[in-house]
């Protein structure tokens, strides 16, 4: 009996072994070790996915990692690029060497070839950090999921002319994205040892990372790396704050003579935080047109229909702009609306009125939300329909809460980053308190696993079998798993409700604030007009 019981315990032990997820595995430069957090994954928070950006490899292209010996543990996130401080983040935290990327697998073997989803994270392309969520909330949904770090500030996105003068390519600038290309091709690389499968990578960004999900969508650089992208707050589509490579690389000698230096060798002996301190002013902080990341203005490729036809998901926020006014006096609001050309402003006014203290806080929110997020998702989704074979998603997020990441008082909505409270699971002990939020983050949640697992398709079929008919009815289908509960999400037709709202739920709506869109698109094609030489009033 007691061998009985002995056989029997040590197969239980071995079961349990088995059960678990993969906690050591190998990529192309070593062996490394990750956290069991739970029963049911494996942490890895830090594998450099390119050699430290440091030296002599400032402004330079990301470069491969160098191979250990040894385990790698990659216990402990790696530290924040280098950025202005705040309240959360100060110097001694971080480092220069920040080339890093997490992976969260549920994958107990090699062999499983999970969906995977990539994120790229926000800041402005001057801050923030791949560790501020590392999505377990998804990974448990049955995907390998991934966070990347990428250069920002001047160590990101300084041009110069004699930087061009180094690159066998004649371009300079751009580098953090270049480093979101570079650690594509490590996720291709090596995903499938943590269970991975790289033929089914999804991109997902929020704000400047959604920024960079659309540029990577134009870049040539990027083709093959993912087949499918999801886009929260941000596209890359607006003509008021391009920049070529003229431009940029005045910028960045600009920058050199406000530093006092004289050269781009003095300028790498500088300490990072001399670089991209609270302090610092460079102007260039953001990706260019260089010919060679972008060959060209994002609207003009989509228009045309030379970028990577994937299968995109596009979502803003009701209220991004309660992150920046928490209220707005008279003169403020004129000085706004008057700093628009001719007869802009006065249409302006007309759309979003400031007759009361509310009136100003609510329109100057709606102006921020419209022309920084609204118009640029709308302007990706009906060009993308126009000259892509792939399908389109949009999505509203609306959702009113008691709690928020970044905003003021007053909200009326979600606010910009609140979408990724709803996503990381934020709300999943809190259902007596935050119902309808714990709703829509189920929702949202399911959506976006299904939409990766597929490659095209939120509903959780290929978008090849979508069933006709069925738009925003609810799934009941017991044989359909991962689409039963959701109402079913059409592909996007400016024509038709096939706006999937989060509000207390998800229903179909048309395209939220046309009027207003429609303004900011004819205000739109007057600047492009205007750059080329042919606008008028």
């Amino acid at each position: 009996m007691k061998k009985l019981l002995f056989v029997i315990c040590g197969l239980l032990g071995m079961m349990a072994v088995q059960a678990q997820p993969l906690l050591k595995t190998h990529v192309e430069t070593g062996d490394v070790e990750g956290v069991l957090e739970g029963n049911d994954l494996a942490c890895y928070y830090a594998i450099p996915f390119a050699a430290p950006p440091v030296g002599d490899l400032r402004w330079k292209a990301p470069q491969p990692a160098k191979p250990w010996t040894g385990v790698l543990k990659a216990k402990e996130t790696a530290k924040w690029p280098p950025q202005p401080e705040k309240s959360y983040v100060k110097y001694d935290m971080m480092d220069e060497d920040c080339l890093y990327l997490s992976v969260v697998t549920p994958a107990k073997k090699v062999s499983e070839a999970l969906p995977v989803m990539v994120f790229i994270h926000g800041g402005g392309f001057r801050t923030e950090h791949y560790g501020g969520e590392l999505w377990q909330s998804l990974a448990r949904r049955g995907v390998v999921a991934v966070s990347v770090a990428y250069r920002a500030g001047a160590l990101g996105y300084l041009a110069h002319a004699d930087l061009a003068k180094e690159n066998p390519e004649g371009h300079s600038g751009n580098y953090g994205i270049l480093d979101l290309i570079f650690a594509l091709q490590w996720v291709q690389r090596n995903i499938q040892n943590f269970g991975g499968d790289p033929a089914k990578v999804t991109i997902f960004g929020e704000s400047a990372g959604a920024m960079s999900c659309n540029i990577l969508c134009a870049s040539p650089l990027a083709k093959g790396l993912f087949r499918a992208c999801i886009s929260e707050s941000g596209a890359f589509m607006s003509p008021l704050s391009l920049i070529d490579q003229t431009t940029a690389q005045m910028l960045g000698y600009m920058f050199m003579n406000q530093l006092q230096k004289k050269s781009i060798a003095e300028l790498r002996q500088m300490d990072a935080k001399s670089l991209t301190g609270n302090d610092v002013n460079f102007q260039g902080s953001t990706p260019i047109i260089d010919g060679y990341v972008m060959t060209a203005p994002l609207y003009d490729l989509y228009q045309k229909g030379e970028y990577n036809d994937v299968p995109v998901l596009i979502m803003h926020n009701s209220d991004e702009g309660a992150v920046e006014f928490d209220s707005v006096s008279e003169e403020m609001y004129n000085q706004q609306i008057s700093a628009l050309p001719g007869h802009w402003g006065d249409s302006l006014k007309a759309l979003y009125p400031g007759r009361t203290d509310e009136e100003r806080l609510y329109s100057l929110r709606d102006v921020v939300r419209d022309l920084n997020f609204g118009w640029p998702a709308y302007a990706w989704a009906t060009l993308q329909k126009q000259t892509g074979k792939s399908p389109v998603y949009v999505a509203y997020l609306a959702q009113k809460s008691d709690t928020t990441v970044y905003a003021k008082g007053n909200r009326r909505g979600a606010a910009h980053v609140d979408d990724i409270m709803y996503l990381k699971g934020a709300f999943d002990n809190k259902a007596d308190k935050y119902p309808q939020e714990k709703k829509v983050g189920d929702l949202m949640q399911q959506y976006w696993v299904n939409f990766a697992r597929t490659g095209d398709n939120p509903n959780g079929w290929s978008s090849e079998s979508h069933q006709a008919g069925l738009d925003g009815q609810v799934v009941t289908d017991e044989g359909n798993a991962n689409g039963k509960g959701l109402p079913v999400w059409p592909v996007f037709d400016e024509q038709k409700p096939t706006v999937m709202q989060f509000k207390n739920g998800a229903s179909l709506i048309d395209v939220p604030n046309k009027e207003r869109i429609a303004l900011i698109d004819r205000f739109c094609q007057y600047i492009r007009d205007l750059r080329a030489g042919k606008a008028t009033q």
